[in-house]
């Protein structure tokens, strides 16, 4: 039995062809749409490349500019297909085509399915990627003389001015990485090497921040070095100086920024999804009932057009045996004597044949 089998007539064919015409030219915007979005992210996402350790996650923008290319080539074919499909004789041009391009637009809607669920399902590699990507930008922080690692500092503290944060998932990461060069240490002070000396791998540790965590909305001038003693700052208390440094982390604050972004883009692409589908049912239909116009051979009368000619464990099992007579097309008998003759063959005498004597 077939799979939602609706009956059209004539009129009802030509409105559903002049539908789906619009329907395409529509789709061929929102394949414009899905390649403007994953350009976006594409950008988005390289501009704080540096503090990521994993560039994997450009798979998302590569995947919604590819399926909005296609979606726009697709489309662009499809309109020109269901307008001729208003008329029988144009619809012969198409018959041979209709079912490849239907099988090639249902693996394009997947993909764009696929994109939607990417968008949702990035978001745990993104986050180890920035733990990560912060903790070695923190450390490479200082050298600004080094070639390939001579940006960090800068981009750091961009992000840091940019996002409103500090450090990896607060201000007291700061504590554990030498961002100062070597370079500006006074190697003369006692101080200075014996806080060096004091340290197992030779690091030039402080309890302070660099000027890019400071808050916009201290009331006071901001306090970024000996921040763990009350005592070293006039009227200085950790607890009531909250605005004096930005509190959040970084990787959360970047977080919450591409989590935002790729909720919306997953939610506006999965509506996409939608819509592509409606299309790609719509021209099922109408390909089913131009077909069976053709075998009936009136082009004016009622013919029945379906989603699947039979239910979905028929299909299922039509589909494995073409599969399974295809291998045995390709299998060679392995009998070493089946082109050889047989003696009887040989010694066979045509009964037409008459013996001539001599």
């Amino acid at each position: 039995m077939a799979v939602g089998r609706v009956t059209f007539t004539k009129v009802e064919r030509e409105k559903l062809a002049e539908v789906l015409w619009l329907l395409n030219w529509i789709s061929v915007l929102t394949g414009a749409i899905l390649f403007g979005l994953g350009l976006f992210l594409k950008i988005e996402i390289q501009k704080w490349q540096e503090v990521m350790s994993d560039q994997g996650i450009l798979c998302v923008p590569y995947m919604l500019i590819t399926t909005g290319l296609a979606a726009c080539c697709i489309n662009f074919l499809g309109g020109k297909i269901c307008l001729d499909c208003t008329d029988t004789n144009k619809f012969l041009r198409w018959k041979l085509v209709m079912m490849p391009y239907i099988v090639c637009t249902f693996f394009f809607t997947s993909c764009v399915l696929a994109g939607a669920i990417m968008c949702y399902g990035i978001q745990s590699q993104l986050e180890a990627s920035l733990s990560l990507g912060l903790r070695n930008s923190m450390r490479f922080y200082k050298d600004t003389d080094t070639p390939g690692r001579c940006y960090l500092k800068r981009t750091l503290d961009l992000l840091q001015m940019q996002f409103q944060c500090c450090g990896n998932t607060g201000h007291r990461d700061w504590f554990q990485v030498q961002w100062i060069s070597k370079r500006y240490l006074d190697m003369t002070s006692s101080a200075v090497v014996d806080r060096l000396r004091s340290n197992v791998d030779g690091k030039y540790l402080m309890d302070g921040v660099p000027f890019s965590c400071c808050s916009t909305l201290s009331p006071r001038p901001c306090i970024q070095q000996q921040l763990s003693r009350s005592s070293a700052h006039f009227n200085y208390d950790q607890q009531s100086q909250q605005l004096n440094l930005w509190r959040k982390g970084c990787r959360q604050a970047l977080m919450d920024h591409y989590t935002g972004l790729l909720q919306s883009i997953g939610l506006t692409v999965l509506l996409i999804w939608m819509f592509e589908l409606l299309v790609l049912t719509g021209v099922r239909y109408l390909q089913t009932t131009m077909e069976n116009v053709l075998r009936l051979g009136d082009p004016d009368s009622e013919s029945d057009g379906w989603i699947l000619e039979n239910s979905l464990a028929e299909t299922a099992r039509s589909n494995f045996n073409i599969i399974k007579n295809l291998g045995k097309c390709y299998q060679v008998d392995d009998d070493p004597n089946i082109n050889v003759p047989s003696a009887t063959t040989e010694r066979e005498v045509p009964s037409n044949q008459v013996p001539v004597t001599r």
